[in-house]
């Protein structure tokens, strides 16, 4: 992924004004003198706005290939991340075996050492492997890890061989957050979607069957009918519903706030950083609830599980 430093970007924003007021002076503009004046304002207001909230991401990743720790950082200082939520996931169409999750878990670990102040660790594991996802939870609590994500496709979330998993997590108050599906308009689902993706009636099902568990429904940018996915949680008020991915239509923030309200939604990037920001400034929502959306809702379920991040 291409890296904007963030100096560069704001001396090629002025440049390119410098350039157009140039070429308003030639052509005689009467407004040629403010034209690069008025850019660097915009630039600055716009950074200021971005700037003022605090922030907790819900939804990243690590790994030592595709999702750099140091990247993320980047964009984080950038951005005024304060926290990532970070995991490395088990890839999809694959086995993940224990092994797989180990080590998934173990690079995880190895970033949250070298930030603890920045990285808030999330457990992958895979319930097809029951007893040893149970105990990689004990193992990687042991560590500094809370909660649980992103869990994949290899079983729906709403599977009985989850609810041993959910049941050790509501003891332990974790937060649970599960990919949900690309798909088409009135949830046609891609074909390369494997057979357990976990659908958003499958987190209503298993909302209702746990009222206590906290669960957090991956990106609504991410692909999905996300019009459908808001309609269907609307009723399940233990799902968080996270707004991250790289699909950002018009209006998708304020539908779900029609539907979902400012106390379920939470604040993600899923690697999409300024996407994941600029869809919540662009909405139509007072402070209080760019503050909930950004940092205060899930903030709060990491008290729960024991992480006070105020």
């Amino acid at each position: 992924m291409l890296k904007i430093n963030r100096r560069k970007f704001v001396a090629n924003t002025v440049s390119s004004g410098a350039s157009l007021a140039l070429g308003s002076r030639l052509l005689g503009s009467p407004r040629a003198e403010y034209a690069v004046s008025d850019t660097v304002e915009k630039t600055r207001n716009l950074m200021q706005e971005v700037l003022k909230y605090r922030k907790i991401d819900a939804h990243a990743h690590v790994d030592e290939e595709h999702y750099k720790p140091e990247v993320n950082l980047d964009f984080a200082d950038r951005l005024g991340i304060e926290k990532l939520m970070i995991s490395d996931f088990i890839r999809p169409h694959t086995e993940g075996t224990p092994d797989d999750f180990r080590a998934r878990n173990n690079f995880v670990i190895k970033c949250m050492k070298a930030h603890p102040d920045r990285f808030i660790g999330t457990v992958a594991l895979n319930p097809r492997y029951q007893q040893a996802s149970l105990e990689e939870i004990d193992r990687c609590r042991d560590a500094g890890m809370i909660g649980l994500g992103e869990l994949y496709n290899q079983v729906k979330i709403n599977d009985p061989l989850y609810y041993p998993i959910i049941e050790k997590c509501i003891d332990i108050s974790w937060n649970i957050m599960m990919h949900s599906p690309i798909g088409y308009s009135r949830v046609k689902l891609n074909p390369r979607e494997p057979k357990d993706i976990s659908l958003p009636e499958d987190f209503v099902d298993i909302a209702r069957r746990y009222p206590e568990a906290m669960f957090q429904f991956a990106h609504i940018g991410g692909g999905i009918d996300w019009e459908h996915a808001c309609k269907i949680l609307k009723d399940a008020p233990n799902v968080f519903v996270e707004t991250s991915g790289s699909n950002n239509e018009a209006n998708m923030i304020d539908f779900a706030m029609k539907y979902i309200g400012e106390d379920r939604l939470v604040f993600g990037c899923d690697y999409s950083f300024y996407q994941g920001i600029g869809q919540i400034l662009s909405a139509k929502l007072t402070e209080a609830q760019r503050e909930k959306i950004f940092f205060g809702n899930i903030s709060k379920r990491l008290k729960k599980g024991g992480r006070d991040v105020d």
